[in-house]
């Protein structure tokens, strides 16, 4: 087709646009941003639950934006109608404020930039299309689903490659006549990429995490808007990446495969093309097999986000396992500056590990302990309240009732150079200090805990009735209780007994021990002394007896 024809065909094809791409171009200007400035989207598809590498996708969204002073923001693209799940997109954005991952700008956060939904978008990707028809690099095909069925059988056969392009391109030379024909006949038809690739030739792209990639040319006429007027994710993405100025898209390498047709549309478009950031898929190995497979929502209850709240996994100690998959050497780094936060972090590309991360509980587990050990305890216990209103009521009620006490135990061995790292989740801080609540205490009765000996209650009941003093310092009680250890047929240390085992029944230890099970119902526990002041002598004395009476 001539030029002239060709802008007949696109406004025969498009009669009802009210603007140009000039308009659009105009309407969303270049961000007044620093130099070095990131823009990322998180730009989902709510065709399914919001998972673990969507997590990470969008953490690593949100801090190099923050930290390059950029912005952040949320896209819903939702072209794939068909496919949508009800409520899909409220689970994107429930995740997103629920797990800390807050866009500054986006769909239900506002912008300059809206709409932030594809599907209110369709008018600007027809234009753009419209423009790619007089440019002589898109075109209406109206071949149908058994014609496109009967070639993808035939490139079976031969083993070519599979889709429409060249001598299977049977409608990317119509005649403006030809075309006006099939109009009339209502042949129904898609808008399909005139694409000028060789597939004998390559491209070269540098990606942010892989580094230097080549590709034979994009050389397939890919679908752009089908049949309904609506986009493709391929399509709409790169008018989209454009208009909102994106300048680095981070997304899975499932999408690798796709950068040969994205840099040409981009090109094509007249677009300044976007950095890529591949982000290799999170793998576990499987316990069946001893094989590295990518996680799973089948077989892995981690893969998806419900798992980290319903099981009290802080916030931001999964933030913290987001970074050390973000950068290799975010973990060192965290537990050297123990008076650092996330965002003192500087995150790089090249840090990222290539090859992907394998999912380590051990390494989750350790991190949210660090995390725990660095809060007070009056952080420890709001978070634990907050977590349980939601998901164990009974236990709220408990933490309500004993708030003051409960601050005292959660605070025990907090300040000193080595805090106690004994939580893992909230979840485990109602089994971890049972011991501090009376009934919850009275309602185990030593149950998780119970040491398989049987302790001496007269010995226990005689010290803590005639030596224990809890107006005094640790060290202070610590040597009234080897006093009374060494009176009563106890070496005074683990040395002096195991050096002359026949002279004691035992050491200290085995009194504090005792002592320990008494009133705790478990072998270890924070600093014993501690516990007992926070319960008092008259609590210390009604344990013993509960555990005679047991």
């Amino acid at each position: 087709m001539t030029k002239e024809e060709r802008v007949e065909l696109a406004d025969l094809l498009f009669p009802n646009l009210e603007h140009d791409r000039d308009y659009y171009e105009k309407l969303y200007p270049e961000r007044n941003l620093k130099e070095g400035a990131m823009v990322t989207r998180y730009a989902p598809s709510p065709t399914g639950n919001v998972h673990l590498g969507n997590l990470l996708s969008a953490f690593a969204d949100m801090v190099y934006a923050r930290q390059s002073g950029g912005s952040f923001f949320l896209r819903i693209e939702d072209t794939d109608q068909k496919r949508m799940i009800e409520g899909g997109i409220e689970n994107i954005t429930g995740v997103l404020h629920d797990f800390d991952i807050l866009p500054n700008e986006g769909y239900s956060f506002g912008g300059d930039y809206a709409p932030y939904i594809q599907s209110e978008r369709t008018e600007i990707y027809q234009t753009y299309v419209k423009d790619l028809i007089v440019q002589g690099y898109a075109y209406p095909c109206f071949m149908t689903e058994e014609e496109i069925e009967a070639i993808r059988e035939e490139q079976e056969i031969n083993k070519t490659k599979i889709g429409i392009y060249g001598v299977y391109a049977v409608d990317r030379d119509l005649s403006l006549e030809e075309v006006k024909e099939k109009l009339a006949n209502h042949e129904e038809y898609v808008i399909r990429l005139k694409s000028p690739g060789d597939g004998n030739k390559e491209i070269e792209v540098i990606d942010c995490i892989k580094g230097k990639m080549k590709f034979p040319e994009h050389n397939v006429d890919t679908v752009l808007l089908k049949k309904d007027g609506t986009p493709t994710y391929h399509l709409a993405h790169a008018i989209d990446d454009h208009l909102m100025h994106t300048t680095h898209v981070i997304r899975g390498d499932e999408w690798v495969s796709s950068l040969p047709l994205h840099i040409q549309l981009f090109e094509l478009l007249g677009f300044q093309p976007v950095q890529y950031v591949h982000i290799a898929p999170i793998t576990i190995k499987d316990q069946e097999t001893g094989n590295i497979r990518k996680i799973s929502k089948r077989k892995d209850p981690w893969f998806g986000v419900a798992y980290y709240d319903e099981n009290g996994i802080p916030i931001e100690a999964l933030h913290l396992y987001l970074a050390t998959i973000t950068n290799t050497n975010f973990e060192e780094w965290y537990l050297n500056n123990p008076d650092k936060t996330i965002f003192d972090f500087t995150f790089s590309f090249d840090k990222q590990a290539v090859g992907g991360t394998s999912f380590d509980e051990a390494k989750l587990t350790n991190l949210c302990k660090t995390y725990f050990s660095r809060k007070s305890g009056e952080e420890v216990y709001e978070e634990t309240l907050s977590w349980a209103l939601k998901h164990d009521s009974e236990y709220a009620e408990l933490l309500l009732g004993n708030k003051e006490a409960m601050i005292q135990f959660l605070s025990i061995e907090k300040d000193g150079p080595r805090p106690r790292k004994d939580i893992s989740k909230y979840s485990e801080v109602k089994e971890e200090f049972s011991y501090a609540i009376d009934s919850l205490f009275e309602k185990e009765h030593y149950a998780k805990n119970e040491s398989e000996k049987e302790y001496d209650v007269d010995l226990i009941f005689d010290y803590v009735e005639h030596y224990l003093n809890l107006d005094v310092d640790n060290e202070t009680w610590f040597n009234t209780v080897k006093e009374f250890a060494l009176k009563n047929g106890y070496a005074a240390s683990p040395k002096d007994y195991k050096n002359d085992p026949d002279s004691y029944k035992g050491h200290v230890g085995d009194v504090c021990e005792a002592l320990r099970v008494m009133i705790t119902g478990r072998l270890k526990s924070p600093d014993l002394f501690s516990i007992m002041k926070i319960l008092g002598k008259d609590k210390v004395l009604k344990r013993i007896e509960f555990y005679q009476n047991r």
